[in-house]
């Protein structure tokens, strides 16, 4: 093998070993490979849409729809055989009272109800006799006193009725006819928790303060002729007569 054919065998060599190294290079990866960062939680659009599954991976549940947002106040219609009383009821001091209220409402449990304890310069109570003075029947478990809300047994404020346990509250509620403060003193361990007020018609609660009464049933103050609540509904406060 001759000097010259060596040294041209080297050289074809060399060359080769160039071209794999520029080859190499072509298929190379970045010197910093993008990565798949988790999204974050609250990035709506990487979430998946549906409950589907497929392709071996397990799906995520589907996000869930906001939550309506609730009012802090609620007004009812109380439409009684001597006029009609709008109450607005106060959800943000008293959400247990007005959920609960609100539920004897929505289930027409008050619709043909009296007020069957009437006393003049004090109050109406109702929601829980029918007109012939028997009770009725439906009434949920008794709720907590929510007497420490802040509100007052003034004139036209309603209240939640109870017996001498302080967490005895069902359907029976009353509307103050004046200022009663006394109301507002811890008795039995508690005092009358407010959640609402009258905000039209009050008018008609003085007519009703009027009324003959008489004892019935071992009942006082229950009125000679009833005086019913026809029909309690939601309202909006639109549909309250302005004053």
């Amino acid at each position: 093998m001759t000097k010259s054919f060596m040294t041209i065998l080297a050289a074809l060599s060399a060359t080769m070993l160039l071209a794999g190294v520029a080859r190499a290079q072509e298929s190379k990866p970045e010197d910093k490979p993008k990565t798949t960062q988790p999204a974050p939680a609250d990035k709506k659009d990487d979430k998946p849409a549906g409950g589907g599954s497929g392709g071996g991976t397990s799906a995520q549940p589907a996000e869930k729809a906001p939550e309506k947002a609730v009012s802090n106040v609620e007004y009812v219609k109380l439409t009684t055989s001597k006029g009609d009383i709008y109450l607005k009821l106060d959800r943000a001091k008293a959400p247990i009272s007005t959920e609960n209220f609100l539920k004897y409402v929505d289930k027409k449990y008050y619709d043909g109800t009296i007020f069957h304890r009437v006393i003049p310069s004090f109050m109406v109570q109702g929601g829980g006799f029918t007109s012939d003075m028997k009770p009725k029947e439906g009434q949920d478990k008794p709720i907590s006193n929510e007497w420490q809300n802040g509100l007052k047994n003034k004139r036209g404020s309603v209240s939640m009725a109870r017996t001498a346990n302080p967490n005895s509250a069902t359907s029976q509620f009353f509307i103050n006819n004046v200022d009663n403060p006394f109301l507002d003193q811890p008795r039995d361990g508690a005092a009358y928790a407010v959640f609402g007020e009258v905000v039209a018609g009050m008018e008609v609660v003085d007519e009703i303060t009027k009324v003959k009464t008489t004892s019935r049933g071992g009942n006082e103050n229950v009125p000679v002729e009833p005086v019913t609540i026809t029909s309690a509904t939601r309202v909006k406060e639109t549909d309250v007569p302005k004053k």
